[in-house]
């Protein structure tokens, strides 16, 4: 990255549609100069059902970021959900072009375009490119080889694929809102260095992420990027229970989740009386227990951490899995969900308390996560979006159209 690079990025959530434009400063860390979001109907459970619907929730959250910022928005990243994902591991050898004057960035640069060279299964296409370990000649493992005195390095790199269909609608949903795409990351690996805490970045560590219809799953062995999925449940699934099991209006269920939101009932202080106001039954003020409200909240609580527990289990990565850390919107409101997890998954759970998790608002924190993941990419020629200036629009147009450098080349 490089001083005055402005990255946009963009998270296409359940409910809303969050982007974040961030630039460089002076300083090379990513300073927020605008934060936008738009409700946005046009997903069910982690899939696109309505790309028009999408589309418009897109252009809308572009548009008041580019009134906000005096800015023509060309391109963006996006996030993509674990389920679309698959992980390779691959490595190779290189030789340094060199090796009396030491391995050069070009070096590098041409390494991590050949770890890159896999046979790439039908339906599936190549999104990104994750460097992870680099190994020395004489097998000093260093994260910036260059300048090194070594004949020859190997690089260890996490090749992310995803599926061509999901690739295809992202595409047409950009273009039609008139975006390019810069880039697409899966959410997890972008979260990873924002809600992580620094002795957590070198653990292993599932990261649940859990949002309004979709949880979102990423597992890490210290750097290496192993493993990623995502389960098509969240907290509005748990309103929906309240609403439905107590017959209520939606609105009243949310309002009582948040009120009395505990994830297990054996921490019940005071039984309390709770009073229905808007019960379609026929005694209209119905009076239940909050025991009863948090067993409805536990009963999906605890399917949700089951579900995550048979998926970890039947990849066979479970007991490589040394801390689980709870992330997202759907869940951190709701007290004791860390306990729900670790007794339900056997493994130590906690709240993310990453130093950076409050450099911006829940809403927007997956997009500001993102656009912070691309700034930090090692090896990288160009990380910006295409931006244009508004007052010299029409004039810089056809200058700054070029194609993205998304994969170092």
């Amino acid at each position: 990255m490089a001083i005055g690079d402005i990255i946009v990025g963009v998270d296409i959530g359940t409910t809303k549609i969050a982007t974040v434009v961030g630039e460089v400063n002076n300083f090379e860390q990513i300073e927020t100069i605008c934060s936008t979001s738009y409700k946005c109907s046009g997903l069910k459970k982690g899939k696109i059902i309505n790309e028009e619907e999408v589309s418009l929730s897109l252009a809308k959250t572009i548009k008041d970021a580019e009134d906000e910022t005096n800015l023509k928005i060309n391109s963006a990243y996006v996030t993509i959900p674990g389920k679309y994902v698959t992980i390779v591991q691959n490595s190779i050898t290189k030789e340094a072009r060199d090796k009396y004057s030491g391995i050069s960035v070009r070096d590098v640069q041409n390494a991590i375009m050949q770890v890159k060279d896999i046979e790439i299964p039908d339906g599936k296409t190549l999104i990104d490119i994750v460097p992870d370990k680099i190994v020395l000649d004489n097998g000093t493992v260093v994260t910036d080889p260059v300048g090194s005195l070594s004949s020859n390095f190997t690089i260890s790199a996490q090749i992310i694929l995803a599926e061509k269909d999901y690739v295809r609608q992202l595409n047409g949903i950009f273009k039609k809102a008139g975006l390019e795409i810069d880039g697409i990351v899966p959410i997890t690996l972008a979260q990873r260095n924002l809600i992580l805490d620094k002795n957590e970045l070198h653990d292993n560590i599932a990261i649940i992420d859990m949002g309004a219809e979709n949880t979102d799953i990423g597992v890490f062995e210290g750097s290496t990027f192993i493993y990623t999925n995502s389960i098509p449940l969240g907290g509005e699934n748990i309103t929906n229970d309240i609403a439905v099991v107590l017959n209520i209006s939606h609105e009243e269920a949310d309002k009582l989740k948040r009120q009395y939101g505990l994830a297990l009932k054996s921490f019940i202080d005071n039984d309390n009386d709770i009073i229905l106001n808007t019960c379609k039954d026929n005694n209209k003020n119905k009076i239940i227990k909050s025991s009863e409200l948090i067993e409805i909240i536990e009963a999906r609580i605890e399917e949700m951490f089951l579900i995550i527990n048979k998926d970890l289990t039947n990849q066979g990565i479970k007991s490589r899995i040394n801390n689980v850390i709870l992330t997202g919107q759907g869940i951190v409101n709701v007290s004791k969900s860390d306990v729900a997890g670790k007794i339900n998954l056997n493994i130590p759970v906690k709240i993310s308390t990453g130093r950076l998790i409050g450099a911006t608002k829940p809403a927007y924190r997956t997009s500001y996560a993102l656009v912070r993941y691309i700034a930090s990419r090692p090896f990288a020629k160009t990380v910006s979006s295409s931006i244009d200036t508004k007052s010299n629009e029409n004039m810089l147009k056809n200058i700054f159209e070029r194609i993205k450098e998304f994969f170092y080349s």
